[in-house]
């Protein structure tokens, strides 16, 4: 993070200068709304990552619900927080935006399975010949498995379980961002909880020690099969901090054996795509928005 960044708080954490910072943005203080939505960005940035699999996609989708958000933001009445209110135009762009290739694929736990047994274990090639050590191609190769995971669920449990059990919003504050009632918004977390963590304990070495299915050895393997590749990262570049240290932990309800689910996905990183703020200030030059 540059000096110039805004320190990255959890994504709904009361900010006692957000309402100054919010009302010179909506006088059409530039700087103050630089600040304002690099606060969010990170966040919107991992939702949109977590949502579309791909980085460029992702990148694409956080510069368009934050221009979204600065075109809009004249309407903004304050009837909710105004975190809630850009979660709400990250939601509803997400919920919309054409199929990434991962969805396309409409791929369910069983498929997801199947790809796996029949990606036989492979050693990695000899680190002198990589750009990247051993270490963040077995990262990468985790994270992208974590987030092929989530791909199964359909969109709006995706949302629910990012938004509820990892980035820690409250059950109301999930179902204010989603426009649902609370008990619905519970019955989503519990139903995406069910499907991902049944597969995990399944399939996933991770969490149950007898499942053959580790992550060194399939690096290898998924590099062989063009799913990995060391130039091209999707999930470790820019990583700021795991999102276990900075949002809210709301396990307290979960069994052990839950929670040990849970806390996979809580470990991974908050990364950062600052290349979406000189495209963002681009585009709101050439609107004339800024």
């Amino acid at each position: 993070m540059s000096a110039n960044e805004p320190a990255l708080r959890p994504p709904f954490a009361p900010d006692p200068e957000e309402a100054s910072w919010l009302e010179a943005a909506r006088a059409g203080h530039l700087p103050a709304l630089d600040v304002l939505l690099r606060r969010h960005r990170p966040w919107i940035f991992n939702l949109a990552l977590r949502m579309v699999w791909r980085r460029d996609a992702a990148e694409d989708a956080t510069q368009e619900i934050l221009l979204k958000a600065v075109t809009h933001l004249g309407g903004f009445e304050g009837r909710s927080r105004f975190s809630t209110w850009l979660y709400r135009i990250a939601v509803n762009h997400l919920l919309n935006v054409r199929r990434s290739e991962m969805e396309a694929q409409r791929m369910t736990f069983a498929d997801l399975g199947r790809s796996l047994d029949d990606c036989a274990d492979t050693d990695l090639p000899d680190e002198r010949a990589l750009p990247i050590g051993h270490g963040l191609l077995v990262e990468e190769a985790k994270l992208g498995c974590i987030t092929a995971m989530l791909m199964c669920l359909d969109r709006r449990q995706r949302l629910a379980f990012i938004l509820g059990e990892v980035f820690g919003l409250t059950g109301e504050e999930g179902a204010e961002v989603l426009e649902i009632t609370p008990a619905n918004f519970r019955q989503l977390l519990a139903r995406a909880r069910r499907d991902l963590y049944g597969f995990m304990q399944d399939k996933c070495g991770l969490v149950n020690s007898a499942n053959p299915c580790r992550c060194a050895k399939k690096a290898g393997a998924f590099m062989r099969q063009g799913w990995l590749d060391p130039q091209r990262r999707q999930f470790t570049p820019g990583r700021l901090a795991a999102v276990r240290d900075l949002a809210p932990d709301r396990l307290a309800e979960l069994d052990s054996l839950q929670h040990t689910h849970a806390e996979i996905f809580r470990a991974t990183p908050v990364g950062d795509a600052p290349a979406v703020w000189t495209r963002l200030r681009a585009a709101l030059a050439a609107s004339n928005l800024s």
